[in-house]
This record gives C-alpha cells, sequence and structure tokens, in this order.
C-alpha cells in the first residue's frame, strides 16, 4: 500500500490542471502555471512509493535466529579471566591497541593505507553513492536547457537571402511512478550502498586480522628459531662428548653414528625455521607496503618485544547469538544485498504495468533575416504521453523470475553465511576453551623438565652425571618450554580469529552515520 496517500490527491490535481491549460497563454504565465509547479510536485508530494502504491514484495529481513538457538562451545570468562567490556563494539572497535604493542598498530595502519583492497571498496562506495543519488532524483523532473544558434542562406528565386536564428528555451520531463518502479529502484539503491559500505569495513576487520596473525606468527617463529637454535646446541655438544666416548671405546660406532645424524637433523630443522621466518617478513612487506630496512628495524627485539608474544585483552561474546551476528559486517552486507535483490522484484514487476510520463517545454525563437527586423516567436508544449505494455513475448515475466530467482540465492547466501559465521564463532570459542584446559598441564610439564634440567645440571658440576644425561635433560626442557610457547601462540591466534569471528567492532548505525 501507499505510505503516503495526502500527495495522490495533489498529484491528479495537478495532472488535471495541466490538462486544462489555455490554448493562449503568455510565456511567463506558462512558465507560473506550468513549469514550477512540475517542477515542486515531488517536494509537495514527499512520497515514497508509487501513485497506486508499490509492486513487488515488501521487504522482511531474514531471520538469524534460526542458525543458533544459543552457542554450544564455552565461552563465559574463559580461563577464569572476567571479560572486561562485554564484546560491545565501541570496545571491539579499539582492541588492537589494547594490545599495547606499537609495532603492531603500525604495522596494521601502514596495511590499511596500502590495501588495494580497501581502495576497491571505498571505490565501491562511492559507485553505489553515485546509484543511489541517481535513483532517488529519478522520481523528480527533469529540467534542461536548450539553445541553439544558425545562419542559413536561401533563395526564392532572386537574390541569396540570409537568415539568422537564435533559439534559447527550458525542457522539461517527468515520469510519475504510477506502480512503485522508480521507489523499488530507490530501495535496491540503498540497500546496495549500505552493503559497499558494510563489505569495506569486513575487509578493514579482515586486513587487521591478517596482518596481526602475521605479525603473531613472526613472533612466534623468532621463539621458535632460539629453541631450535638451543637444540641444535645441545644436540652438538652430546655428539662431542658420545664422539670422544668413542674414540676411547666407550661407545660403539653405532651410538657415535646415531648422535651426528640428531645433531645434523636439528641443525637441518634450524635452518628450515630461519627460512620460513624469512618468508614471513616478506609476506608481511607486502601486506604493508613497508620497505623491508625500516620492516626488520620495527619487529627487532628493542621495537617488538620478540622474545614474547603479543597479549591481547579478553572479552566476552553477546550471549544471543543472533546478536553478536548482527556486528557482523559480511553478514549485514549479506542482509543488504537480499534486500536489494527483494526491491528488484518489484522493480521488474512494475515493468508490465502502464509508464506516464509528461513533458513540456518553452522555446523562445529570434530570426532576422539579411538586415531586416528581428522577428520574436515563443512555442511550448506540455503534455503526457502513455506506455501500455502488449505484447513483448514474455519477456517482462521472465525478467520478475529472473528477479525472483536472484532473491532466493541472495537468502541463500545470507542463511549460508549466518551458519559459517557460527561455526568461526563456536570455533574459535573451542580452540580458546581448548588451550585454557590445557595450560595448567602443560604449564606443570614444562616447569617438570626445567626443574630436572636443574638438578642434573647440579649433578654434572659435582661429577655425578654425563654430559650426555645433561644434554638430553636439557633438550627435554627445550621441548617443554616449545610446547608452552606454542599453546600461547594457538590462545592468542584464537583470540584473533574470534575477534575477527564477531565482526571486530562492527556498529551499523555509526559506520552509516560516518558516511
Amino acid at each position: 500500500m501507499n505510505p503516503c496517500p495526502p500527495a495522490v490527491p495533489a498529484r491528479f490535481a495537478l495532472l488535471s490542471r495541466l490538462l486544462r491549460i489555455p490554448a493562449r497563454l503568455p510565456p511567463r504565465a506558462l512558465f507560473g502555471r506550468v513549469l514550477l509547479p512540475v517542477a515542486a510536485l515531488p517536494f509537495i508530494a514527499g512520497c515514497s512509493a508509487g501513485l497506486f502504491g508499490n509492486s513487488g514484495p515488501d521487504y522482511t529481513p531474514p531471520d538469524a535466529r534460526a542458525a543458533a538457538a544459543a552457542w554450544q562451545a564455552p565461552q563465559a570468562d574463559i580461563a577464569g579471566i572476567p571479560a572486561p567490556h562485554e564484546g560491545s563494539p565501541q570496545r571491539l572497535a579499539e582492541w588492537w591497541s589494547q594490545f599495547r604493542d606499537p609495532a603492531l598498530d603500525a604495522l596494521i595502519a601502514a596495511a590499511q593505507a596500502a590495501s588495494g583492497t580497501l581502495v576497491q571498496a571505498a571505490a565501491a562506495i562511492e559507485r553505489s553513492r553515485a546509484d543511489l543519488i541517481a535513483a532517488g532524483v529519478a522520481a523528480h523532473p527533469s529540467l534542461d536547457i536548450a539553445g541553439s544558434i544558425n545562419r542559413a542562406a536561401f533563395t526564392l528565386g532572386g537574390p541569396l537571402a540570409y537568415r539568422s536564428q537564435t533559439q534559447l528555451g527550458l525542457q522539461s520531463s517527468w515520469e510519475i511512478d504510477l506502480f512503485g518502479a522508480l521507489a523499488r529502484q530507490r530501495e535496491s539503491a540503498r540497500a546496495q550502498y549500505e552493503a559497499n559500505i558494510a563489505q569495506w569495513h569486513e575487509a578493514r576487520v579482515s586486513l587487521a586480522a591478517e596482518v596481526a596473525n602475521t605479525y603473531l606468527n613472526i613472533r612466534y617463529c623468532a621463539i621458535q628459531s632460539a629453541q631450535a637454535e638451543a637444540d641444535a646446541r645441545s644436540r652438538s655438544a652430546s655428539t662431542r662428548a658420545i664422539e670422544a666416548a668413542g674414540k676411547a671405546g666407550l661407545q660403539s660406532d653405532a651410538a657415535v653414528a646415531l648422535a651426528r645424524a640428531s645433531a645434523a637433523e636439528a641443525a637441518a630443522a634450524l635452518t628450515q625455521r630461519r627460512s620460513q621466518c624469512e618468508l614471513l617478513v616478506k609476506g608481511l612487506v607486502a601486506l604493508t607496503a613497508m620497505h623491508e630496512p625500516a620492516l626488520r628495524k620495527l619487529l627487532s627485539p628493542a621495537e617488538s618485544g620478540a622474545s614474547r608474544l603479543p597479549e591481547p585483552a579478553r572479552f566476552r561474546v553477546e550471549s544471543v547469538p543472533a546478536r553478536a551476528l548482527a556486528q557482523r559486517p559480511d553478514i549485514a552486507a549479506a542482509e543488504r544485498r537480499v534486500a536489494a535483490a527483494s526491491a528488484e522484484i518489484g522493480r521488474a514487476d512494475a515493468d508490465r504495468y502502464p509508464r506516464l510520463t509528461l513533458a513540456g517545454n518553452i522555446l523562445p525563437t529570434r530570426i532576422a533575416i539579411n538586415s531586416g527586423p528581428t522577428l520574436g516567436l515563443t512555442t511550448w508544449s506540455i503534455g503526457p504521453s502513455l506506455l501500455l505494455p502488449l505484447l513483448d513475448g514474455g519477456r517482462r515475466a521472465a525478467n520478475v523470475d529472473a528477479a525472483r530467482a536472484q532473491f532466493a540465492a541472495a537468502e541463500a547466501d545470507y542463511r549460508t553465511r549466518v551458519r559459517g559465521a557460527v561455526r568461526e564463532v563456536e570455533e574459535a570459542l573451542v580452540r580458546l576453551a581448548s588451550a585454557a584446559e590445557r595450560s595448567a598441564d602443560t604449564a606443570t610439564a614444562a616447569s617438570g623438565y626445567r626443574s630436572n634440567l636443574s638438578a642434573l645440571d647440579t649433578k654434572y658440576r659435582a661429577g655425578l652425571a654425563s654430559l650426555v644425561e645433561l644434554e638430553d635433560a636439557r633438550r627435554l626442557s627445550i621441548a617443554g618450554d616449545a610446547a608452552l610457547t606454542s599453546l600461547e601462540q594457538e590462545r592468542v591466534a584464537a583470540w584473533i580469529s574470534l575477534y575477527r569471528a564477531i565482526g571486530g567492532g562492527w556498529d551499523r548505525e555509526a559506520a552509516l552515520a560516518a558516511r
């Protein structure tokens, strides 16, 4: 139904008035009685629907609650640490700064400034903004100035005569939205505009998470390299001891060969780990577009604290899945695409009905022949034109079917994305819970290996243990610390995944207001 019926009598009154324009009307009176009312009608009407209502279905947002009624993974107070800000968009938008890691802040800022994906997303916003403006004014009359100057020569059997003619007038055209085709076009354009805004924020969140994960892996790789180097030194020391024992006849040739193989394996693992670290740095250079020397300086231990992993702030996920997913910009974009597809059904359906266009012009003309007096002539015309679809071979009906199919596809894509979002949140929560459950045991194991190493070191210094026993204990301690670091890396990566899975602080109203 038409949401603004008071506009309908005003439009009918204007049409009736236009059809009763007297044949003899001075130009000034014509301008006042015809063109100004035509130009002012949309503002008088203020209507967002067709004269006889809008064709097609009225949009109803899909319900995300069907995807999950409640979270099935544990998520409250993970590792016994209360969530400080309940997952609110305002606090989550500032989440990266809560790492208190200036290097990470600088890397994310550089990546966002250099990202071609963000530039493309911003360009899509500008294109859809232009489409929205065009759709918004499509229901308003157009008013153009038309002018021409020409000079022609002619003869009527006598001397050659010259004619100078000048025309300067106004032309106006206005399509009256009878069945809501233009209104549905505006709905579609606005929905697409809002979808592109959401996609831009999704690109920002994804890029920030990618940079953070790469930075985390570089820091983790640096720690792994240090651990691999310590392991290689320990295996080398054990090999030297076993080789000395072999020369003294206290170790077999097989034991010596095994020790050498173990040392060579550790050296190869160290070389591979260093290569992986280099590849991660190259990837970060590509993401941030920073010069590699400047990036390496930023990643140096003095700048980034490379001996430890970054520590994220914890947050609680909204307990209602539908509300939590509403913070995801990609879900918001998918929902807006469903709205745009729904509006396109109405636009295609309205093409099957009559279209009414009102056009008019005022064209003052000045004509001078040779050096004679200038003659003035003013012509004007105004009237409606009606297009009635009759036979099109089913083209318009096929367009409606195609629009309905596109709507069904958009709705299916939305539901698929919602299910995927639920899965991402659940998986991140499971990883966090798993890391929390394994934390105490892993820490106990690492502490036990360190205590064993300390005890063997004391015995070795007292001559009660061999170097081989000491180095075996050292490698166990290194492996325990590596397991602890690996668990910490898994935990931080899970927090980053959870941050991205719940939208990274997306706030639809704030995003639209900013645009």
